[in-house]
């Protein structure tokens, strides 16, 4: 069964920011210089857009979502964003450099999604990432299993994220063509906003597939079981800390041919 992701843009630019921020630091592995031509894949609300844009590269941002991309362009009007599905992305301009933060552990067909890049890219550019890894918020999908069981649901059959190991995902892109210069799979407990409502608001932004059909009240409920499973683990002085585990890779595209076979 599919259930979509439901992104309620506002909602994300105000609670779930720390992306943003986060993601910041993963601009210093990119380096981008001035003119360089670069692709901004799964750019949200176009905040760290913006920030790679202020280098004098010629960015350009692409996400899913059209809410998403509307809220992007009201901010940086000055920008160019783009609605586009990762997985069959493709462009008559190849790009220098591809940064991609917190958007590809929502692809469910990686393989797909490296070949869009590999095919975007210029030879010798670089493909810069970093996203959920094995074991991201497993506690909160595990709390989510218990929440959903009591009413019936399989959180399993719902679960909308591809959270790979560090091996994993760099044989995948070594298989694509790729060489993987640098890869990371490391924890980064994360503080959500607002106190005791901090999970509650990470469970509105992110978890929208896993309560697909369900009325207002059940969802409430849900949550409320979620919450309590939780809280003796990930609640601490007065603060929810979400269990993330990221991946963070630098990869080069160094010829123009790649293995098409294995991301056919």
């Amino acid at each position: 069964m599919s259930h979509t992701m439901q992104w309620n843009a506002g909602h994300y630019d105000e609670k779930m920011n720390f992306v943003s921020q986060y993601g910041k630091g993963l601009i210093d592995w990119l380096a981008p210089v001035a003119g360089e031509r670069i692709l901004d894949l799964g750019c949200g609300t176009g905040d760290l857009t913006a920030q790679l844009a202020e280098t004098g590269a010629v960015v350009t941002g692409s996400d899913f979502s059209p809410e998403m991309i509307a809220t992007a362009r009201s901010k940086y009007p000055h920008l160019s964003f783009e609605v586009a599905d990762a997985h069959t992305y493709r462009t008559d301009q190849p790009y220098d450099a591809i940064f991609s933060n917190a958007a590809l552990h929502w692809m469910k067909g990686p393989e797909e999604v490296a070949k869009s890049v590999w095919l975007a890219l210029a030879p010798g550019g670089r493909f810069v990432a970093e996203f959920g890894g094995k074991g991201n918020c497993e506690q909160v999908i595990q709390a989510l299993r218990f929440a959903l069981g009591k009413i019936g649901i399989s959180a399993d059959d719902r679960h909308p994220w591809y959270f790979p190991s560090v091996g994993e995902y760099t044989s995948l892109l070594e298989r694509q063509g790729f060489r993987v210069v640098l890869a990371s799979h490391f924890d980064r407990p994360t503080v959500m906003p607002d106190n005791d409502r901090g999970l509650r608001h990470w469970l509105d932004s992110f978890c929208s597939p896993f309560f697909a059909g369900l009325t207002e009240n059940e969802i409430d409920e849900a949550c409320r079981a979620a919450t309590e499973w939780l809280r003796p683990t990930l609640y601490s002085g007065g603060q929810w800390i979400i269990d993330y585990k990221r991946i963070r890779v630098i990869a080069r595209k160094e010829s123009a041919t790649g293995d098409q076979g294995a991301a056919s």
